[in-house]
């Protein structure tokens, strides 16, 4: 049965809007894209290869799945992210989008996510993965999905853009089972739920 894992890259105020480039995802006026880039060192690269190697699909917000599906389709195939990102089965989760874009492997989720989330982690198979997507992570974590919150913590504060983490209705409690630091100061700190 795969876990579903919430992969974020965060600024230490919690901001996950645009980390890759600056014109990312502007929404809400946003400027400040591209924040994670001079944070990249030998111990982040292996992390994001390894916890890859573990994936056995992704669970992607449409947003993120438009920016991706913008991306990964144009870079070179040898080119081991984007091999690994278009050869995994995308699980979009729309109430806007009629059918997903034509990414290979994509399928899309509407209506009652709980109960097809439910059916793909049923299934055998290796780790279900989200990456960005922040309002799907808030219906994820509201319904009690999540299995692991892995958060790649940089060391800089935005003071605005989407945050990861907003209004619970209850408490949410999580348990540090993991925390490795890379030496340009990100904290990849893994979380369980408590």
């Amino acid at each position: 049965m795969p876990r579903l894992i919430v992969n974020e890259f965060l600024t230490l105020d919690g901001v996950m809007q645009a980390p890759g480039a600056k014109d990312e995802d502007r929404s809400g006026g946003f400027e400040r894209g591209g924040w994670q880039l001079e944070y990249f060192d030998d111990v982040f690269g292996s992390t994001i290869m390894e916890g890859l190697a573990a994936a056995g699909g992704f669970l992607l917000g449409r947003r993120t799945y438009e920016i991706f599906a913008a991306h990964w389709p144009n870079q070179p195939a040898a080119d081991p992210l984007a091999g690994t990102f278009n050869a995994l089965p995308k699980y979009v989760v729309s109430t806007t989008l009629a059918e997903p874009l034509p990414w290979e492997n994509s399928r899309l989720i509407r209506g009652d996510v709980p109960a097809e989330l439910g059916k793909l982690k049923a299934e055998p198979g290796k780790e279900l993965q989200v990456i960005g997507s922040g309002q799907l992570v808030q219906t994820l974590m509201q319904d009690g999905l999540v299995d692991e919150y892995r958060l790649w913590i940089h060391p800089i504060l935005l003071g605005s853009g989407r945050r990861l983490f907003g209004v619970a209705d209850a408490p949410i409690r999580l348990r540090l089972i993991d925390v490795k630091p890379t030496t340009t100061g990100v904290l990849i700190a893994t979380y369980e739920p408590a």
